[in-house]
């Protein structure tokens, strides 16, 4: 809803072009968010669409999770894996009976089809990217506080909603500060589930082969990923915050880098980043920024 009155595009460049950044006062629309008011529309990520009898089933065996008996409108997340176990999709679906949705990242969709598409053989579904279907996310009593929903809503009968909407700015830093990774955003070429605290969210750890179990169950089995997911409290004393790639340094060694960068109605200044596994809870890190605090969970 950018050309609503009062919504302000994103910065040029940015991932998330084409939804409202802002509608002129982004920690208001945090508090809002986090008071269980209001909804952000998302409809810059592109929904896949599945139909045919056999879309549940054909999806169980090419994700990380399990859902082939998946009930009529409950939403879950699931994983396309390399055969390494790195992390290639990330998928937000449900199914209605008929036809299984998902939305995905900006820019990931046309692979995902191809892929989707390469693995058809003779099962009977049909895979399509619906470009008349919005995403909109809704918060729950407190934000993102595990009872938030997406819900797909016709792209011409977005504006019509009649609760007041916020922005991505807003959405972006209850999303940091909740600690929920976003392919692309916190993963990288190498990333695999566990780093970035996927388990259990979309995967499913006793369901039947997929590509890259091998890698997510020894990892599992193991208990040591290479890296972890941390939240970052930033000094906020430089004039300028660190960048994504930023590099996360202890003892003037790197130990890991920045991913995401947010400003928190409350929290102030805070961000994702990736460290190394063993990277103490209280270490003293620092970012060409300035100094950092890791939030351990």
């Amino acid at each position: 809803m950018v050309d609503v009155v009062g919504a302000v595009a994103p910065p040029e460049g940015s991932v998330d072009a084409g939804v409202a950044w802002h509608y002129g006062d982004p920690m208001r629309e945090q508090r809002l968010l986090s008071e269980g008011n209001g909804f952000v529309e998302l409809s810059h990520r592109p929904v896949i669409q599945v139909e045919g009898e056999d879309r549940l089933a054909w999806l169980h065996t090419l994700t990380s999770q399990h859902v082939e008996a998946l009930p009529v409108g409950q939403w879950t997340q699931a994983l396309v894996l390399s055969p390494n176990g790195h992390v290639e999709h990330h998928l937000t679906l449900v199914d209605d009976g008929e036809r299984t949705l998902a939305h995905v990242e900006p820019g990931t969709a046309d692979a995902l089809v191809a892929y989707l598409d390469s693995m058809k053989f003779w099962s009977k579904v049909d895979v399509s990217v619906r470009e008349d279907i919005g995403v909109v996310w809704r918060p729950g009593t407190h934000g993102m506080d595990g009872d938030d929903r997406f819900e797909f809503v016709a792209r011409d009968e977005v504006a019509a909603i009649a609760e007041q909407p916020a922005g991505t700015w807003a959405y972006e830093a209850l999303r940091v500060a909740a600690r929920r990774p976003r392919l692309g955003f916190e993963t990288d070429h190498r990333t695999i589930p566990a780093e970035v605290d996927w388990i259990d969210v979309a995967v499913h750890l006793e369901k039947g082969c997929y590509r890259g179990q091998e890698t997510v169950a020894r990892v599992h089995n193991l208990g040591r990923p290479p890296r972890r997911l941390v939240l970052l409290h930033l000094d906020g004393s430089a004039e300028q915050l660190p960048e994504r790639g930023d590099a996360l340094t202890l003892n003037e060694r790197a130990v890991g880098f920045v991913v995401t960068v947010a400003q928190h109605f409350e929290l102030g200044p805070i961000a994702l980043g990736l460290v190394k596994r063993n990277v103490p809870d209280d270490a003293p890190l620092l970012t060409p920024a300035g100094p950092v605090t890791l939030d351990a969970p």
